[in-house]
C-alpha cells in the first residue's frame, strides 16, 4: 500500500521547491489527507499555510480559505500563482474585473484554492455560488477570531460553523492560529467543529528570533540606534499612537534610512502605496500602528521594534512573529516605561468590555510586564506563559548580557515608605525626588523635605529608582491608580515586605557605563553569508528586485531571502543543480532559472 504522503512529498518538491517538511507539518498534512478535521496551533513562520495548500493541490475539489486579512490573501494568491497553482480571491480590494475573472474560474471549476473574507460568506449569493462549486475543504486562518476569549474576537467568524450545512455535503474543516491558550482552543472547537477535531499544538518557540527589552530612556534615539544596526534590512517599528508613527518615520528619514509611515489616519491611497513598497522593496522600514502587519506574508523582515509597550503577551508574540519568517536570524526589541503601563491599564479600564473580560486583560498585561522585568531567560518566561517548559535559550538579552538578582528588600521598603509617608497621593517622579533628596518646588510645597524618607535613597540615581519602581509594580508590590493622576499605593503583598515579613529579590540595576557601541554590536544578527558570497548576494537581490518590479509582485514571490542565500553559497552552474536549491520548484525554475544562472555565471565553481 502506497504511503498517502508520497504524492504530497513529490508536490512539495515540484511545486514549492522544498526538500522536506518543516517540524510539525508532516503529521498535520497526513491527518488532512486522511480526511480528518484539524485544529492546528502553530507559531508564525512555521508554515501553517502549506498544511492546507499542499493537500488542496494533492486532491480533487476546491479548497475554501477563510481569512480576515486582505493583504495575506493577495500575497498567498500571488505566491501560489507564481508556483503554477490555480488560486484566486474574492474581496473588496479587487477591482470588478478581477472578481469577475475569479468567479468565472470558479464556475468552470478551474480553481484549486479560493480565498475569501468571513464577511463575504454572510452574503447569500456567495453561499449559493459555493454550493455549486464542489467545495471539499474549508481552511480557516486566524481561527482565534471566533473566540470571545481570544485577543482579536470577530463576530463574523461565528457563522462559519454553519457553512457546511449551507453549501451542502460534507465539508472537511481545518482551523489554524498562531496564538490560542487552552480556553481559546476550547472555544474554537465548540464554535467551528460539529465533532471533536484532531488538535495539534506546536511549540511556540521561534529560536531564530532574538528577544530583547529595554527601559525607555530617549526612545527616538534608542529606535534609531537599533534600526541603524540593521543597514539595508527590512523591518517594522510599532508605535502606540499615530503621532509617534509620523515622528519616528521623519526621524529615520532624516538619518538617511528608507522609512515610511502606516496608520489608519493616512489616506487609503497612501497606506496602500506604503504597504506595496514595503512588500516589494528590500531594506524599507515601516513605522506603524498595530493596524499594519496583519496578514503581511513577507518572509524577510529582519527586525521588529516596539517603540511602545504592546497591549499583552499575545499581541507581542504575534507582532514579533512578523520577523524572520524565513527561518533566518532576526532581532526584536521592545521599549517600555511607566507611561506605557499607565496607558495600557487605562485602555482596559475605560473599555466597554465586561468585568470578566477586563480581568483577563489585566492578567495578560501583567504577564507582559513580568516578561519585561523578567529576572531570567526571556524565552523561558515567554514560553512558560503558553504552558511550555524550556531550557535557557542563549538568544535573548538576558542570556547574552547576563542578569543578576540582588536582595532588594531595603530598597523596596524605602520606595514603599516614601509612598506611604506622602499619603499614597503622588506619582513616581515626585516620590523619586523625595527619595533622592531633590528639593523640587512640589517637594517644598508639600513639606516632604521634612519626612524621614527625604534623601534616604540618595545613594542611587533617579534612573535606578525608576527601574526599582517598574520591577516592584511588575511583581505586584505597588500599584498605580490610573484615574487619579497616576498616584502610587502599596498592595497587601507590598505591606508584607514593608513590615519585614517577606523579602524581595529584583534584577540588579544594569550599569549605565555600557557603551552604546557595545549595545549596538550585540543587536546585530550573525552574518548570513560569508564576505566572499556577499557581493554575489547583492547582485542576486538586485536581479530579484528588477524582476519583481516588472511583474508588480513582492520580491519574495520571485525568490525568498533563504533561496538567494543558498544560491550565493552553493553557486549552481546548471538548471538541474539549481533545482535542488530550497524554494525553487518547477514553475519558478522555468520562469527565473536562466536569468539567475546567468547572474551566477562566471562566479560558479
Amino acid at each position: 500500500m502506497n504511503d498517502p504522503l508520497s504524492n504530497a512529498r513529490a508536490l512539495l518538491h515540484s511545486v514549492f521547491g522544498f526538500n522536506a517538511f518543516r517540524p510539525g507539518q508532516e503529521e498535520i498534512v497526513r491527518a488532512v489527507l486522511a480526511g480528518e478535521n484539524v485544529l492546528a496551533v502553530m507559531p508564525t513562520g512555521s508554515g501553517k499555510s502549506l498544511c492546507f495548500q499542499l493537500p488542496a493541490i494533492a486532491r480533487p475539489g476546491l479548497t475554501l480559505v477563510v481569512s480576515p486579512l486582505i493583504a495575506l490573501m493577495r500575497d498567498q494568491v500571488q505566491a501560489l500563482t507564481a508556483a503554477g497553482v490555480a488560486a484566486g480571491s474574492l474581496n473588496s480590494s479587487n477591482d470588478p474585473a478581477e472578481n469577475a475573472r475569479v468567479m468565472g474560474l470558479l464556475r468552470r471549476r478551474e480553481l484549486r484554492l479560493l480565498y475569501v473574507a468571513p464577511e463575504r460568506l454572510a452574503r447569500p449569493d456567495t453561499v449559493e455560488m459555493l454550493a455549486e462549486a464542489q467545495v471539499t475543504m474549508m481552511a480557516i486562518d486566524e481561527a482565534h477570531c471566533v473566540s470571545q476569549w481570544g485577543h482579536d474576537f470577530r463576530p463574523e467568524y461565528l457563522t462559519l460553523g454553519n457553512l457546511a450545512r449551507q453549501i451542502g455535503g460534507r465539508l472537511q474543516t481545518l482551523a489554524f492560529t498562531a496564538t490560542a491558550d487552552a480556553p481559546t482552543r476550547g472555544d474554537i472547537v465548540e464554535k467551528l467543529f460539529a465533532a471533536e477535531p484532531r488538535v495539534f499544538v506546536r511549540s511556540f518557540d521561534r529560536p531564530n528570533l532574538k528577544l530583547a527589552f529595554k527601559p525607555k530612556e530617549r526612545s527616538t534615539r534608542q529606535v534609531l540606534s537599533f534600526v541603524q544596526a540593521h543597514p539595508g534590512e527590512s523591518g517594522i517599528v510599532y508605535c502606540a499612537s499615530r503621532r509617534k508613527v509620523e515622528e519616528l518615520a521623519e526621524a529615520l528619514v532624516a538619518a538617511g534610512i528608507n522609512a515610511r509611515p502606516y496608520h489608519a489616519g493616512l489616506e487609503k491611497s497612501v497606506r496602500d502605496a506604503n504597504q506595496d513598497a514595503f512588500q516589494q522593496e528590500d531594506g524599507l522600514v515601516m513605522t506603524a500602528t498595530v493596524a499594519f502587519g496583519m496578514g503581511i506574508d513577507k518572509p524577510d523582515v529582519r527586525f521588529v521594534c516596539h517603540a511602545d509597550l504592546p497591549s499583552n503577551v499575545e499581541a507581542y508574540y504575534q507582532e514579533i512573529g512578523r520577523a524572520g519568517r524565513d527561518g533566518l536570524p532576526a532581532d526584536t526589541l521592545t521599549l517600555y516605561g511607566l507611561g506605557d503601563m499607565q496607558l495600557r491599564r487605562l485602555q482596559i479600564e475605560q473599555g466597554d468590555s465586561s468585568d470578566e473580560r477586563k480581568r483577563i486583560e489585566r492578567q495578560r498585561l501583567g504577564a507582559l510586564l513580568s516578561l519585561a522585568e523578567a529576572p531570567r531567560c526571556r524565552r523561558q518566561t515567554l514560553l512558560a506563559y503558553f504552558g511550555e517548559a524550556s531550557e535557557t535559550c542563549g538568544n535573548c538579552d538576558l542570556c547574552q548580557e547576563g542578569v543578576e538578582l540582588f536582595d532588594a528588600t531595603v530598597d523596596a521598603q524605602k520606595a514603599m515608605s516614601a509612598i506611604v509617608r506622602t499619603g499614597e497621593r503622588f506619582g513616581m517622579e515626585h516620590l523619586i525626588a523625595v527619595l533622592t533628596g531633590d528639593l523640587t518646588d512640589n517637594v517644598a510645597k508639600f513639606r516632604h523635605d521634612a519626612l524621614p524618607t527625604f534623601g534616604v535613597g540618595k545613594n542611587r540615581k533617579a534612573a535606578d529608582w525608576r527601574s526599582i519602581f517598574r520591577q516592584l509594580s511588575a511583581v505586584g508590590l505597588i500599584a498605580q491608580d490610573l484615574m487619579e493622576h497616576g498616584r502610587w499605593w502599596v498592595t497587601d503583598e507590598g505591606w508584607s515586605v514593608l513590615k519585614g515579613r517577606q523579602k524581595v529579590e529584583l534584577r540588579k540595576i544594569a550599569a549605565s557605563a555600557t557603551s552604546r557601541g557595545e549595545r549596538r554590536g550585540r543587536a546585530v544578527a550573525p552574518p548570513i553569508v560569508s564576505d566572499a558570497d556577499s557581493e554575489l548576494l547583492d547582485s542576486l537581490r538586485s536581479l530579484r528586485t528588477r524582476l519583481a518590479r516588472a511583474q508588480n509582485v513582492p520580491a519574495y514571490v520571485v525568490f525568498s531571502d533563504r533561496t538567494l542565500v543558498e544560491l550565493a553559497t552553493h553557486r549552481p552552474s546548471t538548471l538541474a543543480a539549481m533545482r535542488e536549491i530550497h524554494g525553487i520548484g518547477d514553475a519558478k525554475l522555468e520562469r527565473y532559472g536562466a536569468e539567475f544562472l546567468a547572474a551566477i555565471g562566471p562566479r560558479s565553481p
